[in-house]
């Protein structure tokens, strides 16, 4: 577990295999242009948030409480924790 590494933001609630895209449940703020580190069994990646959309609608920050789609570089799982550094 990367804590040394960022902070936990929250986790991966479902993952959309065809469009690359992980739902994730904040627990943290979360903006784009941020970067994040996604931590589970085999995987560990870190990318910049480029792309965050919540209710269908492209946002630019998102508060704690709420799920947000993020496009994703690599693939991910249900479960995987998420880390903004």
């Amino acid at each position: 577990m990367p804590s040394e590494q960022g902070e936990l933001i929250g986790s991966i609630t479902h993952y959309f295999s065809k469009i690359g895209v992980g739902v994730v449940e904040l627990s943290k703020s979360l903006k784009t242009g941020d970067t994040i580190k996604i931590f589970g069994k085999d995987i560990d990646f870190d990318q910049k948030v480029d792309s965050m959309e919540m209710d269908g609608q492209k946002i630019q920050e998102a508060k704690p409480g709420v799920a947000v789609g993020l496009k994703l570089e690599r693939r991910a799982k249900e479960g995987c924790q998420v880390f903004k550094f």
